[in-house]
C-alpha cells in the first residue's frame, strides 16, 4: 500500500523497568544455555501496571508531541496480543475515556505481534476515505506477567517484555513520512501457532498456559515428518522477502538506502538471519543492541524502535527506516518510514514532550 500522503507527527512509549537475564538465570526462570544462545541481556517487565494504563501514557505522549489536540483525532486503533483487563470489557474504551473522547471510532485488533501494521493500512485508509479527517491515534501494550503466560519460556529465540507504544498517523505533514506499509498472508502455515491445542473450549477458560514455542516445535516436526515442512519454511521465506521488496518499491527505495531496520526483538541469530541471509542488509543496521535489553514487547518493538533511534539521533532528515514483523496465522507485514525532520522533543529535556 503506497501512503506517500500519510505522515507520522506524534510517537510515544511507556517502558518499565527491566530485568537482568542473569538475574533469571540464577533465579532458574530463564535456562543459561538459552541466554548464551541468544544473547539477550534483560527484559521490561511493569509488575502489576495493566496494559491499558501503559497504552494511555504512550498515547498521551504520543498526541502531545504531535502538536494535535486529542478532538482531532478521527480514529483510534487499539492492538494487543496478550489478555488486558476483564474478559468481555474493550481496552480501547479505556484511552477513550481519558485521553481521546467520545467523538471518534474506536476498536481493538487482534493481530498478534504484527497488529500495528493491520492498524496502519486500516488507518490510513479511514483517513482517506472522507474529506476532513485530519488523525488517527494507534496504540499498543502488552503485560505477560500473568498466571497463563511465562514470559521466560514461551516464545522460541525470545523473551517477552512489558511495554506501551502509540503513534499519531496524519494527513499533514509531521517529523516523518509513512512511506509505505504492506502485508501478505501464508495461511498453510496457520497451526504453527496453535498445534497440539484443540480449538474447542479455549484453553485459557480452562487455565492452560500460553506456550508458542511448543506449538511452533510440534508444527515443525509434524511438518517435517509429513513431507511438506520443507515447502511451508520455504514458502514463509520467499513470501517475508516478497513483502519487504514491495514495500521497499512502493516507497521508491531499494534494500541498499535503508538506514536502520526493526524487526522483532528476539535472538541476535534470528535477526542476522533476517538481516544479511535473507536482506542483503548487514546486521549492523538492525535495532537488535536495542532490542536485546528489553525483549519482545508483542506488537510494540517498530514502534519503540521508532522512537529510540530518533530521540538518539540514530535517525535523522532523509534516512529510511525498514519495519518488519509476522504474526499468527501466518501474516507477514514490512513498511518504510522517511525521516522529514528531527523532532522538538529529541531537543527537550531526556526527550520528553
Amino acid at each position: 500500500m503506497e501512503t506517500a500522503d500519510m505522515y507520522i507527527s506524534g510517537v510515544g512509549s511507556y517502558l518499565p523497568g527491566t530485568v537482568d537475564v542473569d538475574h533469571a538465570v540464577a533465579a532458574g526462570w530463564y535456562p543459561a544455555e538459552e541466554a548464551e544462545l541468544h544473547g539477550i541481556a534483560s527484559v521490561a517487565v511493569a509488575g502489576d501496571v495493566p496494559a491499558p494504563e501503559m497504552a494511555l501514557r504512550a498515547a498521551r505522549t504520543a498526541v502531545a508531541r504531535s502538536g494535535r489536540s486529542p478532538t482531532d483525532l478521527d480514529l483510534l486503533l487499539y492492538t494487543s496480543t496478550w489478555h488486558q483487563g476483564p474478559e468481555g470489557w474493550p481496552p480501547q474504551a479505556y484511552v477513550q475515556r481519558h485521553l481521546v473522547g467520545d467523538g471518534v471510532l474506536s476498536t481493538q485488533l487482534k493481530q498478534g505481534c504484527n497488529g500495528m501494521f493491520a492498524a496502519l493500512e486500516l488507518a490510513a485508509s479511514y483517513l482517506r476515505a472522507e474529506p476532513g479527517r485530519q488523525a488517527a491515534l494507534l496504540v499498543a501494550a502488552d503485560n505477560y506477567g500473568t498466571p497463563l503466560a511465562d514470559r521466560w519460556r514461551m516464545l522460541p529465540g525470545a523473551i517477552a517484555g512489558d511495554a506501551g507504544s502509540a503513534l499519531v498517523l496524519d494527513t499533514e505533514p509531521g517529523f516523518a513520512r509513512l512511506a509505505s506499509v504492506c502485508s501478505v498472508s501464508v495461511s498453510q502455515a496457520e497451526e504453527m501457532h496453535r498445534c497440539a491445542e484443540p480449538l474447542f473450549p479455549p484453553g485459557v477458560t480452562e487455565g492452560r498456559a500460553l506456550d508458542f514455542a511448543a506449538h511452533n516445535d510440534t508444527f515443525r516436526r509434524r511438518a517435517v515428518a509429513g513431507g511438506e515442512g520443507t515447502m511451508v519454511l520455504v514458502t514463509l521465506d520467499e513470501r517475508m522477502v516478497e513483502v519487504i521488496d514491495r514495500a521497499l518499491a512502493q516507497a521508491g527505495v531499494k534494500a541498499a538506502d535503508v538506514t536502520r531496520l526493526t524487526c522483532m526483538n528476539t535472538s541476535q541469530e534470528i535477526a542476522d538471519q533476517i538481516c544479511e541471509h535473507r536482506l542483503g542488509i548487514p546486521a549492523s543496521r538492525s535495532t537488535w543492541d536495542f532490542g536485546r535489553t528489553i525483549g519482545h514487547c508483542g506488537a510494540s518493538d517498530q514502534v519503540l524502535a521508532l522512537e529510540h533511534l530518533v530521540r538518539g539521533g540514530d535517525l535523522g532528515p532523509g534516512d529510511h527506516l525498514l519495519m518488519f514483523a509476522y504474526g499468527p496465522g501466518v501474516t507477514i507485514s514490512a513498511a518504510v518510514v522517511e525521516i522529514l525532520e528531527s523532532p522538538a522533543w529529541t531537543r527537550a529535556r531526556g526527550g520528553d514532550a
